[in-house]
């Protein structure tokens, strides 16, 4: 009895923990699906849209952070979609996080959103292995901006990756190198309410949660634009 009362104890204590991490998951899902919105309606200084069309996975950090008490250190989390096996439609939302590299258009302490093309199968395989490097594992380059791709040089053409990023208003490409990019297990917890892998994500053996509907159907709505 003192056993059972115990656990009851212990699940109640811990409660008000998953109900607050679940909650920042949430926040973060749609402040990924604001930055996502808006990096894609800026006309000449946003992300090409017959780039994202033409994307295996689609990656958005909302928030990624210079600086505090680590100097240097820069650290962001976030989400990412594939493109179904069908060819139809988007994945379930994976969690990732991004760690360390030198982040240019970075200033001070200031926030970064971040949106990130994988342009095809190894940048994808890449994105849903446990860990990799951006620019050395993955390649990776500061992505064109404009109203279509015309702009790309060669090291964009050959990139498994393009990178994007707005600051305090200013929309650009962004070098990622150095960078390193790992799956978030407790956020994916957090958001499906047992331990799952992005692999198993996108592979379909998640549902998309109610709370990540309005991400996958914003990049829907994106990608389907003539």
């Amino acid at each position: 009895m003192k056993l059972l009362a115990g656990v009851l104890l212990a699940a109640v204590a811990a409660a008000p923990i998953f109900a607050d991490s679940t909650r920042q998951v949430d926040k973060r899902l749609t402040a990924a699906t604001d930055v996502l919105t808006d990096m894609t309606q800026q006309g000449d200084k946003g992300i090409p849209e017959d780039l994202i069309r033409r994307a295996s996975c689609v990656v958005v950090i909302p928030s990624l952070k210079k600086g505090g008490f680590i100097v240097g250190a820069e650290y962001g989390s976030g989400f990412f979609t594939c493109r179904r096996t069908t060819g139809v439609g988007w994945s379930a939302p994976g969690s990732i996080r991004i760690t360390g590299g030198k982040f240019g258009l970075l200033i001070g302490a200031a926030e970064t959103e971040v949106v990130m093309l994988v342009m095809n199968p190894s940048g994808m395989d890449h994105l849903l292995s446990d860990k990799f490097q951006m620019g050395g594992e993955a390649s990776a380059a500061a992505g064109p901006v404009g109203r279509d791709a015309s702009a790309m040089t060669d090291a964009a053409l050959h990139a498994e990756i393009l990178t994007y990023s707005k600051q305090r208003g200013i929309y650009g490409g962004l070098d990622l190198a150095g960078a390193a990019v790992t799956q978030d297990e407790s956020a994916n917890k957090d958001l499906y309410g047992r331990e799952v892998t992005n692999k198993q994500i996108v592979a379909g053996e998640v549902h998309t949660p109610a709370e990540a509907h309005g991400f996958v159907h914003a990049l829907d709505r994106i990608s389907s634009r003539k």
